[in-house]
């Protein structure tokens, strides 16, 4: 059994203050044992994440990450530094990386990499855009992302990761991929992971990302391929983030 896995991405989102909110709410709170749950929260609320959370089931992320261990790098932070202020999980490749920042597939291997190496779990972003769907190129652009990660990594390596798949029309535009099409997807990604091991991909926990809300959560989670979400707005909203929590138990 894949355990699943609901991750709050935060953004550039949040406040020292919805920390502690998400902290008081989630220690009086029983969550369902058999999910596991994240917050991925900005680099300033990492720490005092940890302690806020500390008391709970909660897992604290980092929404990305250097690819450099150190060095004269200014504005960056590695995966040692993270996993000192207590993360345990990084996003890496998510959308807005590659198309605000850059990112290209050797500059998401290179973190994924990074992330390994300091025993962080690298939660691997791909998706397609609204033209390269329209184009009905979803899974060539989708299983071209997974393979420029997976083709590099040794069997131990490649079991360590998470995959989310978040269209990248469906992020923060209200839109959600229907059930069908959300789980097709999910479907080649394990099918493409198939192709290195079945064990590996029998056990891989892929995430769909893209507007998942409490009422839309349940049958989104329902798709036999699905094993969890990657939440954005609705992370920020403790009765929200809640009910999705609740939807994967």
């Amino acid at each position: 059994m894949r355990m699943p896995l609901i991750a709050g991405n935060w953004k550039m989102n949040g406040s020292l203050a919805l920390v502690e909110e998400f902290g008081r709410a989630f220690a009086d709170i029983s969550l369902p044992v058999n999910v596991e749950v994240a917050l991925m929260v900005p680099f300033p609320f990492l720490e005092a994440a940890g302690r806020a959370l500390g008391e709970t089931s909660v897992t604290v992320g980092a929404q990305t990450l250097s690819d450099r261990p150190s060095g004269a790098f200014t504005g960056e932070v590695s995966a040692a530094m993270l996993r000192e202020c207590g993360a345990r999980l990084v996003l890496v490749g998510h959308s807005e990386r590659r198309t605000l920042f850059g990112e290209d597939d050797a500059a998401v291997l290179a973190r994924v990499r990074a992330a390994l190496a300091e025993e962080l779990t690298p939660v691997l972003c791909v998706g397609e855009t609204l033209e390269e769907r329209e184009a009905e190129r979803t899974e060539a652009v989708v299983l071209g992302q997974v393979e420029a990660v997976f083709d590099a990594l040794d069997e131990a390596e490649r079991a360590r990761l998470v995959v989310a798949y978040e269209p990248v029309w469906a992020i923060g535009t209200g839109r959600t991929a229907s059930p069908e099409q959300a789980q097709a997807v999910h479907a080649a990604i394990r099918g493409c992971l198939a192709r290195y091991d079945q064990t590996l991909a029998d056990g891989m926990r892929l995430l769909y990302g893209g507007s998942m809300k409490a009422d839309n959560a349940a049958e989104l989670l329902a798709q036999s391929d699905i094993d969890g979400g990657l939440v954005g707005g609705a992370s920020l909203k403790v009765d929200d983030f809640l009910a999705i929590c609740q939807s994967a138990g």
